[in-house]
């Protein structure tokens, strides 16, 4: 008789195949993970606004529609940086890496744009965003943060806190505290994590008094730019931008790069053909 027919020797075996890869695939790997050689000094743990933000960020089902980890693929590493760590998540209980994106990746969005981008975002996703499917989310500028929930939450997880930090939370609307939680996602990281720079610019725009691709950059202005530079360029939550006052190239380097100081985000993933029609439409009146 084989071991085959043997039905108590092969569920043994079986068992026995299924803990060996457990162990492999799963506890090992656990062990592993974010070891102090394994995590990121520059990555600090939550304080009591960033941490009351995340939970409203996990309450809404945001991790539904926004992943919060670089994947590494090409395209991803293209438009977010080098792949993600296990370092960049040592705080995060639990973790909210996703498993699709309905919206774009939120891993390293903090310091990407400014507060009152956020806010905007939150009250009206379209304002800002004209072909988004995001809903509104104004309702929780109506609601407080609690402060001893938050200070209980803090002490649980081994977080360091302030006093001050926790009576500064009297006032506070969740809109507040999910906008500071958003702008901490990683902004920790050193500049080597960032996102990649933009496009490379070419000698001169290809583009220069061509009607259709300032046309075309109208077109791509108002889907990228205008909610931040207003419908008519006449300036919002960013500047006015007057037509010639910059010369091309120098636009193009802006627009590419992006002013993580002004908080503009770098648009360099739309490529270069897309950003010097957005130049030409800009400067069309100089050309």
């Amino acid at each position: 008789m084989t071991w085959e027919k043997k039905p108590l020797l092969l569920l043994l075996l079986a068992t026995l195949s299924i803990l060996v890869g457990t162990l492999i695939t799963m506890v090992l790997p656990f062990a592993w993970v974010n070891t102090e050689g394994d995590r990121i000094e520059a990555v600090k743990p939550y304080k009591p606004l960033e941490l009351a933000g995340r939970d409203v960020y996990i309450r809404e089902g945001c991790n539904n529609c926004h992943s919060q980890t670089v994947r590494p693929l090409e395209h991803d590493v293209k438009r977010y940086g080098p792949f993600s760590r296990s370092g960049e998540f040592a705080y995060d209980r639990p973790f909210l890496w996703g498993s699709r994106r309905m919206g774009p990746d939120l891993a390293r969005v903090g310091g990407r744009y400014p507060d009152s981008w956020h806010v905007k975002h939150m009250k009206n996703p379209s304002s800002m965003v004209p072909d988004t499917n995001m809903p509104a989310y104004a309702f929780i500028e109506g609601e407080k943060v609690d402060p001893e929930l938050t200070r209980k939450k803090m002490r649980i997880l081994g977080f360091p806190f302030a006093e001050a930090e926790i009576t500064g939370l009297v006032g506070k609307t969740e809109l507040d505290a999910l906008v500071a939680y958003l702008q901490k996602l990683g902004s920790d990281l050193p500049r080597s994590l960032a996102p990649p720079a933009g496009a490379a610019a070419a000698a001169a725009n290809p583009y220069a008094g061509n009607k259709e691709a300032a046309r075309e950059g109208s077109e791509l202005y108002a889907k990228h730019c205008a909610s931040c530079h207003g419908k008519d360029r006449q300036g919002d939550l960013a500047t006015e931008l007057k037509a010639g006052a910059i010369p091309d190239s120098k636009v193009f380097g802006i627009i590419s790069r992006g002013e993580p100081k002004e908080g503009m985000p770098s648009f360099g993933g739309l490529g270069e053909e897309r950003l010097w029609k957005i130049v030409t439409f800009l400067n069309a009146k100089a050309n």
